[in-house]
């Protein structure tokens, strides 16, 4: 049974306000062992409605900041959000298979955003990560039908606030998910040389925007290799992102 949001929003408001479970199920008729489980003092697993773990939908709700820009990154990078039935999206974020400690860390900041079942399905050289709710376009309002390359990507003023105030957590998840950090080998004059570099790849210039004011605003400084690619070459600007970055694991 699926509980209106004013009757959950009452639940909560008695419960702030010093009444207990028994007194809060008398005066609102929501059974007490389903008022134990939506204030999480109930030992068996939560019926609470999706809605109220939703920090846009929810204003009580405490939306872990760290995990959210991290996710974005990484959605913008290499993840999708597609409608499935009766309302319900998918996050889905891919990651090379080789890339164990990579794949566990997105796991655990997805939990971190929603704490829905994240689940790993190995796919053709990649695993992908992903997990179902309603709400993932609230947190995500770049979800929309179509190639993220061919339709436009602007940040909302809430992303934009938070993205400013975690450049690194934002640029960890593009690099993780959509760049790479390699030795790159040289020869001029006939003399060979090599250098470490990173590259982020993104066809979107949208996103690519987005990930050059990231490096702007660390003062890390980039070039435009091609239509696709940007590149971090300097010695000391590669080990400034090596301290949050670091290569894939």
């Amino acid at each position: 049974m699926t509980r209106p949001r004013q009757q959950v929003d009452e639940v909560l408001r008695l419960h702030a306000a010093g009444h207990n479970a028994s007194e809060i199920a008398r005066a609102t008729g929501v059974p007490r062992s389903t008022v134990r489980e939506w204030l999480g003092l109930s030992p068996t697993r939560a019926r609470t409605p999706p809605w109220i773990a939703c920090p846009r939908c929810n204003p009580r709700a405490e939306l872990d900041e760290a995990a959210y820009v991290y996710l974005l990154g990484a959605y913008l990078g290499d993840g999708t959000i597609s409608k499935q039935p009766k309302g319900v999206w998918r996050l889905r974020i891919f990651q090379d298979a080789r890339y164990v400690d990579l794949i566990e860390e997105c796991v655990i900041e997805m939990q971190l955003l929603l704490p829905n079942n994240v689940l790993r399905s190995p796919r053709p050289g990649c695993v992908e990560i992903g997990a179902s709710s309603k709400h993932w376009p609230c947190l995500f309002p770049q979800a929309a039908p179509g190639k993220k390359h061919e339709r436009p990507i602007v940040l909302e003023p809430w992303q934009q606030a938070l993205v400013e105030q975690y450049p690194k957590r934002l640029l960890r998840g593009l690099l993780h998910a959509d760049g790479f950090r390699y030795m790159n080998r040289v020869v001029t004059r006939g003399k060979a040389y090599k250098y470490v570099r990173y590259e982020f790849t993104q066809v979107s210039d949208d996103i690519r925007r987005i990930c050059t004011d990231a490096l702007d605003r660390l003062g890390v400084h980039w070039t435009q290799m091609n239509h696709r690619n940007i590149a971090v070459s300097r010695r000391d600007d590669v080990a400034f992102l090596d301290t949050f970055v670091g290569a894939k694991s």
